[in-house]
C-alpha cells in the first residue's frame, strides 16, 4: 500500500519510524533487532536511509592523493527488500541525488519497481563527510526536485533512453524533506518554502520535515506552507535527545535549535542515561500535543536506537 493512501484513509495518527542501514561488517540482525521492539505499535512504514560512501585522500606523493573508501553501508534497496518481505510492512527507501547519476537512479528505480516498493523518500543528500559543498555526480542531479522529475518521467514511461524495450510505467509515490526552521543553505524561510512548493507541484503527495524541538516551530511551518498553496499532507519528523553530547552534536549536524528548557533539563543529568530519559519524557510530551492537534503521522528519527523509541510509542499510541 502507499503511505499516501493509507494517510488518507485514517482519521487517527499513524506511528512511523526511520532506520540506518548497518555499517558494512555489521549483521541484519541489528536492525531486526531495533524493528521488533515497535512492531507492536503497527507503524504505517519503515523508512531506510541512504548514506554516500565516506571517503578520505591520502598523499602518495608531492603532487598526488589517492581516494581511499573507509565506511560504506550496504545497499538500501537490499535492505529494504529483507525488512519488507519479513515484516510484510511498506517500506520507504530513501532515494538521494548524492552519488548517483541519472542512469544509476534509473537502475535503482528499476529494481524497486521489479521488487513491488513503490514508496520513496527522496531527497538532494548531504555533502560527504569534511566537504562544505554538495557537488553532484556527472550526470546527475544537483537538486531533489531533478530526481522528482525524473520519477514521475518513469511513471509515465519515460525512461532516458528513448525507444527502450518493455518500458513499463512505474507506480513511485513520493515523499520529500521540509524544514520547520528553513534548510541550512537556503537564504530565508521564504526561498526555502518557495523550493519546498516546486517539489510538490513536481509531484511530490507528501511532506516529512526535519527534526524539531518545539512543537510551535512545526505549527508555524505548516501554515506558511498552508498560506502559500501548499496542500499535501505534512508530517512531523521528530528525533529525542540520545546523549549527553546531543546539545552540540544535532544544532551541529542538523541546524536546528534546542529550547532552553530541554537544555537545561539535559544539563542536570550526569549519564547519558539520564540525558535519555530525559528525551524520552520531552519527546512523549511533544509527540502528545501533535497527535492532539491531529498530524496524520509522527515519523521518528531513531539513528538506529529504538528502545527510547519503545517507551514513547507507549506513551503516545
Amino acid at each position: 500500500m502507499k503511505v499516501i493512501d493509507r494517510i488518507r484513509n485514517t482519521k487517527e495518527t499513524l506511528f512511523s519510524f526511520e532506520l540506518l542501514p548497518p555499517v558494512k561488517g555489521h549483521s541484519i540482525e541489528r536492525l531486526y533487532n531495533a524493528i521488533d521492539p515497535l512492531m507492536p505499535f503497527n507503524p504505517l512504514n519503515i523508512n531506510i536511509t541512504y548514506h554516500q560512501q565516506e571517503v578520505v585522500y591520502k598523499k602518495i606523493d608531492h603532487k598526488l592523493m589517492e581516494k581511499k573508501v573507509v565506511r560504506k553501508r550496504p545497499g538500501t534497496v537490499a535492505i529494504s527488500a529483507a525488512i519488507k518481505y519479513r515484516y510484510k510492512i511498506t517500506v520507504v527507501p530513501h532515494l538521494i541525488c548524492g552519488g548517483f547519476t541519472r542512469e544509476d537512479t534509473e537502475d535503482a528505480l528499476i529494481d524497486l519497481h521489479f521488487l513491488g516498493m513503490n514508496n520513496l523518500l527522496v531527497l538532494r543528500g548531504d555533502p560527504p563527510r569534511g566537504e562544505k559543498r554538495f557537488i553532484p555526480e556527472e550526470d546527475g542531479h544537483a537538486h531533489a526536485i531533478d530526481l522528482v522529475r525524473q520519477i514521475m518521467n518513469m511513471n509515465k514511461g519515460i525512461y532516458l533512453e528513448e525507444g527502450l524495450k518493455n518500458a513499463t510505467p512505474t507506480d513511485f509515490s513520493v515523499g520529500v524533506a521540509g524544514y520547520p526552521e528553513k534548510h541550512f543553505e537556503a537564504p530565508n524561510m521564504q526561498t526555502d518554502l518557495h523550493y519546498l512548493k516546486a517539489k510538490v507541484n513536481a509531484g511530490a503527495d507528501y511532506i516529512v520535515t526535519q527534526m524539531f524541538f518545539d512543537n510551535q516551530k512545526f505549527f508555524d511551518f505548516v501554515a506558511a506552507c498552508r498560506n502559500i498553496g501548499i496542500t499535501v499532507p505534512i508530517i512531523p519528523g521528530i528525533k529525542p535527545i540520545t546523549y549527553l553530547n546531543d546539545l552540540n552534536l544535532l544544532p551541529q549536524t542538523f541546524s536546528v535549535d534546542i529550547p532552553q528548557d530541554l537544555v537545561c533539563e539535559v544539563k542536570k543529568c550526569k549519564t547519558n542515561a539520564e540525558a535519555r530519559q530525559v528525551g524520552v519524557e520531552w519527546t512523549a510530551e511533544q509527540s502528545r500535543e501533535l497527535k492532539a492537534a491531529g498530524v496524520p503521522v509522527i515519523h521518528y528519527y531513531t539513528i538506529g536506537v529504538s528502545d527510547n523509541i519503545q517507551q514513547i510509542a507507549k506513551r503516545v499510541f
